[in-house]
């Protein structure tokens, strides 16, 4: 575990910073921009998860972000140094829980059938947002690793979580009683 002592360094105060092996970059590099995303989706949990939520969810966004750190972490080394370090990684089990996750809210909430709107309980509403930022890292992901080689997983992991987070979401609705908000293509 890493232990900071001195929250400031004053080494990135030219505009680069360093990755997890050592290597300087600039702080608007794709893997930088990657691995910030990852951390502001993991804080929008947070604040969906500060508010209040179902217990199921409550049980089970924790352990996701957990899970993303693990992402942040394969996302700061390179391919290169994660043969040196013994470092936590997305691994095929965590894409596999997240299906499976997907999978036991669906049975509950019942299939889509129309496109919903973001909101309807706070809970939905937080939830919703953690979703287009889990889809914006995504995004960067795909630009990075057209440049670079990342974790096997990485990019599977994201697009399974983006598609809990938005069950999750319609889930949270259900379990507060709330009416799912309906687009009205006729409005």
């Amino acid at each position: 575990m890493p232990r900071l002592t001195k929250i400031y360094t004053r080494k990135g105060d030219g505009g680069d910073t360093s990755l997890g092996g050592g290597q300087r970059v600039a702080k608007d590099a794709l893997r930088v921009e990657a691995y910030g995303t990852v951390d502001e989706l993991n804080s929008v949990i947070g604040v969906a998860l500060a508010q209040g939520l179902s217990a199921r969810l409550a049980g089970v966004l924790p352990i996701i972000q957990n899970e993303l750190f693990h992402l942040g972490s394969d996302l700061c080394f390179v391919e290169e140094d994660k043969v040196k370090y013994a470092l936590p990684q997305i691994a095929e089990r965590h894409v596999q829980a997240l299906e499976v996750l997907i999978d036991e809210m669906t049975a509950v909430v019942g299939p889509l059938e129309n496109f919903i709107l973001p909101g309807g309980s706070l809970g939905s509403a937080h939830l919703h947002v953690a979703r287009t930022v889990c889809r914006r890292a995504e995004r960067i992901v795909t630009a990075l690793v057209k440049e670079e080689a990342i974790g096997v997983y990485v990019l599977a992991y994201l697009n399974r979580l983006s598609d809990a987070l938005f069950v999750m979401a319609r889930y949270e609705n259900h379990q507060q009683g709330v009416a799912e908000p309906l687009w009205d293509t006729l409005a």
